[in-house]
């Protein structure tokens, strides 16, 4: 198959430093929005991942007839794969009893599963080319795969491995400093390491939001997770509206 035409907008943001910044309150934000209404409503992960995966599907079938990016939308459809996400990994890992271990080891196997087949089917991966439908269904699977395997990792680090929820953002800070010193002075496709810097965003979204609203006999911040929640939602907001918001494959500015 050859790589879809780009002669059409994409419907995925140009990926710039604050597309970053946007992703990882995003997934911050799905974290303890996440567990707001499964833990802090008490209505437990399958019914969680339910009303999640419900929303998740909505947003995408809204993203997909959308006729161009639509920033706003874009980001609510970011954050409900999030908090599927985190629903759906803890439902696998501590309600089926897969534990993160066997948990990360699934989602990995099924992340790249559709990587493989949305490269053997549209001929590439790149955000640039999300330009169909197809396309865009391919993409928000892989998206909502990598949230979900995002935290399976960072409870995984955090809690199994017992290092905590800072030493482990500083782990998942430093493998993103990393691709992005592989950006600037590698020869490293470049989708290969979007792809990375995309999944590994998340586990440190997801220790960064535990951080917020674990006991501090926990090593946390008792945050309310409602509470928390509402002040990432409002960065989010302010974050769409003054940064900047345009289609991936746009042509540079004269």
């Amino acid at each position: 198959m050859q790589p879809a035409t780009n002669d059409r907008p994409s419907k995925v943001p140009e990926i710039t430093f604050g597309f970053w910044i946007l992703k990882i309150a995003a997934t911050t934000l799905g974290e303890t929005g996440g567990d707001a209404v499964s833990m802090s409503l008490g209505l437990g992960y399958l019914v969680g991942t339910c009303i999640f995966a419900c929303l998740f599907v909505a947003f995408v079938i809204a993203q997909v007839r959308a006729a161009k990016l639509q920033p706003w939308l874009y980001w609510a459809t970011i954050v409900a794969t999030t908090t599927v996400g985190t629903t759906l990994a803890d439902f696998a890992d501590r309600s089926l009893g897969l534990g993160y271990p066997g948990g990360a080891s699934l989602l990995l196997v099924l992340l790249l599963a559709s990587l493989v087949t949305w490269r053997g089917v549209m001929g590439s991966v790149s955000v640039n080319t999300v330009v169909s439908a197809r396309a865009e269904w391919f993409y928000w699977v892989t998206v909502m795969l990598s949230q979900t395997l995002g935290t399976a990792l960072g409870d995984w680090t955090a809690d199994t491995q017992g290092l905590g929820y800072l030493a482990s953002a500083m782990i998942f800070g430093v493998i993103l400093l990393v691709v992005a010193v592989a950006y600037f002075l590698t020869a490293v496709p470049r989708t290969v390491l979007f792809w990375i810097a995309f999944i590994v965003t998340r586990p440190l979204g997801a220790v960064v939001g535990d951080f917020l609203d674990k006991p501090l006999d926990h090593g946390g911040l008792a945050f309310s997770r409602f509470t928390a929640s509402a002040v990432l939602l409002a960065v989010m907001a302010l974050g769409i509206w003054l940064l900047p918001q345009r289609p991936a494959n746009a042509a540079p500015a004269a």
